[in-house]
């Protein structure tokens, strides 16, 4: 099979360009499943499903907090369902729907009652069996202070260790542990990655499944720039011990949580790592609040936090190619292969995207198309061109940029072949994420 992105533009002109327009295509079945169908069966046929086990995964990243949150934070449930009808008329043997969302997502809030129903029904109506998991092993509510461990045995994953091969390996530092994850223990993720060590904890199913297609949100991304295909298989690793997203520190003090160097916000820093070393106890709050007082006297502009979400972060891209590396090469016995064990399929919710301050609190962002695609990468180059982003100025998708240099890649639009320069021609100006506004000054 050829490499691909094939991309769908959902509306006939730039009028039609609007998030009331889009909108309404969520709700109109017979659109989605054509649409969907149509891009599934350009490359592939229906023996690629017929009594094979699927994986499905969406973007269920958190559950709906602010106003648009139902319609620009998630992979739509609409869309959602319609791939897994379209799915299920090609008879597999079974459909597996998972995520691992953040610690403190409401799982009930976002697989609800009435999806779990339409799911249900769907399975009775086809007569596939149809599971939807949880892939998470931790769950934690920094408001509540209370953590839950070992939801799932240790068992249900497969743990891998990338060693000197991890693109994390260049700024794994020798002396002490940088590496840090947003409410868990740091030391906790020291054990995971050091010197050639960056161990990885990847569900089963992944394993399991005979073909695996991931559903995201297309997305801007405090820390990645944007998410898509490519950070949308984040989510197949179920312990965030194991995903480094930042290290702690200033660019000048050998981390990447903020520009220069600044006492106060280390401190800062530090007293975070105390609360998250004491959580289910009162020493968190202590350390929370020491925390708050050290940042607040560091006279932070309104743009800055202490989870090196902008464009500066030089960790968060490498742990997404880590685990897309696992996902593609990866064996059930934890070993990595020098050839591809698995064709990973993304098809990518864009109708309505998110823009702004995401990924957890987007504003609709009237992107209007659909992708599909097997091979994450140059989806991504694609969404991002789309979007207005200058490709070289972010670093996850400039090293994509160089690796897939002279790599024959067919690309798509409206079923005519074309290049990623045209396709600036249907790109929306997405708003970029806070601390991202001088990122095309980067690099």
């Amino acid at each position: 099979m050829e490499n691909f992105v094939d991309i769908k533009t959902c509306f006939g002109s730039n009028n039609d360009r609007t998030i009331e327009s889009l909108l309404s295509l969520y709700n109109d079945n017979s659109f989605l499943q054509n649409s969907i169908l149509d891009l599934l069966m350009r490359h592939l046929k229906s023996e690629n499903f017929e009594n094979k086990k699927v994986l499905l995964k969406p973007n269920w990243v958190k559950h709906s907090v602010y106003e648009y949150d139902e319609i620009c934070l998630r992979t739509n449930d609409n869309f959602l369902l319609a791939l897994l009808e379209v799915i299920l008329k090609f008879k597999p043997a079974s459909v597996l729907i998972g995520d691992a969302p953040i610690q403190g997502c409401k799982w009930h809030e976002v697989v609800t009652e009435n999806f779990i129903s339409r799911v249900e029904s769907l399975s009775n109506q086809y007569k596939v069996s149809i599971k939807i998991k949880d892939f998470r092993r931790v769950i934690f509510n920094p408001i509540q202070n209370s953590p839950i461990k070992d939801r799932s045995p240790l068992t249900d994953y497969v743990i891998f260790d990338l060693g000197n091969d991890s693109y994390l390996e260049p700024i794994t530092s020798s002396k002490k542990n940088l590496f840090r994850v947003a409410d868990y223990n740091p030391d906790r993720l020291a054990e995971s990655h050091g010197p050639g060590v960056h161990k990885y904890c990847i569900t089963k199913e992944l394993f399991e499944a005979d073909i695996v297609i991931s559903v995201p949100k297309v997305k801007t991304h405090q820390k990645a720039g944007i998410t898509a295909a490519l950070k949308n298989l984040v989510g197949v690793n179920g312990d965030k011990d194991y995903l480094p997203h930042h290290r702690v520190g200033g660019v000048e003090q050998g981390g990447d949580c903020y520009p220069g160097k600044n006492r106060l916000r280390f401190w800062s820093e530090l007293a975070v790592d105390f609360a998250n070393r004491h959580q289910g106890t009162k020493l968190y709050w202590v350390g929370r609040k020491i925390s708050s007082a050290f940042w607040y006297l560091s006279l932070p502009k309104k743009n800055e936090n202490l989870g090196a979400a902008w464009f500066g972060n030089d960790t968060t891209w490498r742990m997404v190619l880590d685990l897309n590396k696992v996902a593609i090469f990866g064996l059930a016995d934890g070993t990595i292969s020098k050839n591809p064990q698995r064709q990973l399929f993304s098809l990518c919710d864009g109708i309505i995207g998110g823009q702004g301050d995401g990924p957890l609190k987007p504003e609709p962002m009237p992107l209007g198309i659909i992708s599909f695609t097997n091979y994450s990468g140059v989806n991504d180059l694609a969404m991002a061109t789309l979007m207005g982003f200058d490709i070289q100025k972010v670093a996850m998708l400039n090293e994509i940029s160089r690796s897939t240099k002279n790599k024959k890649i067919d690309v798509y639009m409206n079923s005519e072949l074309t290049d990623l320069k045209k396709l600036e021609q249907f790109s929306y100006s997405a708003k970029v994420p806070p601390g991202w506004e001088n990122y095309k000054n980067s690099l």
